[in-house]
């Protein structure tokens, strides 16, 4: 009998009240051709029933119940963990709201398998409501102004990306593959950004680690994300607010770029959802935007809200 020497590939996805676009990630997944994976679910004390549907309508899925809600970086720490105990090779962190083409792993996986300096592989994402549009094609450090940003966000996809793998300087967390070796190496992702930007500044440490950060144009999800309901929300605000400062200060980012986003782009921003009247229904992103440059000063990480 000859054995099968494609790597383990186990698939982290983060429930927490996800319900129906939980289960249709699960679906999606069921399709995958790739032969050598596994899913683990990791529930973030959901309450909206959702772990039982799983159980029920998936039960070659491993669930990992979590009495709290570990936020993105500890749900997938917290199954990173159990992953590697269980011997993969590689560990696929997938939002719970994206549906994945059939071939997506096998050609990312494919990539990896070429090149042992690669680390860490995503693939095109494009929005669900739009399927040809672009929502990330790899992502940029801009480190003179102190920001991460998509590449290709918004643009209908006609080819201008191509078929050849490049190197990126991060991929989101919401789809990216990373090598066992890479991830011992830098080790996991830190909790203290609980959600957004923490995948940037750990892509930036697999890479200090010695590893590339590559972007797999062939390989194709769709997210079911919202960019007026992102923007709408306060609590994105504050998130995002605070941990690019945390990840300036991890990064270990220069003079520049922390001027420019505390005075050119933070204070600015206040001051006009401050006094300009067509910015009165900011308000509440406003005064996130204030707790989180507060928070950032008094060393307040994780959860917003919990007490340090």
């Amino acid at each position: 009998m000859v054995e099968n020497q494609n790597p383990r590939v186990a698939i982290v996805v983060i429930n927490w009240n996800g319900g129906d676009d939980t289960l249709a990630c699960l679906d999606s997944l069921a399709r995958v051709q790739y032969p050598e994976r596994y899913v683990l679910v990791v529930d973030n004390a959901s309450q909206d029933g959702s772990p039982e549907r799983i159980r029920a309508c998936h039960p070659e899925v491993t669930l990992l119940e979590s009495r709290t809600n570990l936020g993105f970086a500890g749900g997938n720490n917290l199954g990173m963990k159990v992953a590697l105990q269980k011997g993969a090779d590689y560990v696929l962190l997938l939002n719970h709201d994206t549906l994945v083409s059939p071939d997506f792993l096998e050609k990312m996986v494919s990539v990896g398998e070429a090149d042992p300096s690669i680390g860490v592989l995503g693939p095109t994402i494009y929005y669900h409501t739009r399927p040809e549009v672009i929502w990330s094609a790899g992502g940029t450090i801009d480190w003179k102004h102190g920001v991460a940003r998509m590449i290709g966000m918004d643009e209908t996809d006609q080819g201008q990306y191509g078929l050849k793998p490049r190197a990126v300087d991060f991929v989101t967390g919401c789809a990216m593959l990373v090598k066992r070796n890479a991830l011992e190496a830098a080790g996991l992702l830190d909790e203290g950004f609980f959600a957004y930007y923490e995948e940037v500044e750990w892509c930036v440490r697999i890479h200090r680690a010695g590893y590339q950060i590559v972007y797999v144009p062939g390989a194709m999800i769709w997210h079911k994300i919202s960019p007026e309901a992102r923007e709408a929300s306060a609590t994105v605000h504050y998130y995002m607010t605070r941990n690019r400062l945390l990840f300036l200060k991890k990064a270990g980012a220069g003079g520049r770029a922390w001027a420019h986003t505390l005075f050119s782009e933070y204070l600015r921003t206040l001051v006009s959802w401050s006094i300009r009247p067509k910015w009165r229904h900011r308000r509440e992103q406003r005064r996130a935007m204030v707790q989180a440059i507060w928070d950032y000063f008094r060393g307040k990480t994780g959860m917003r809200g919990v007490q340090p």
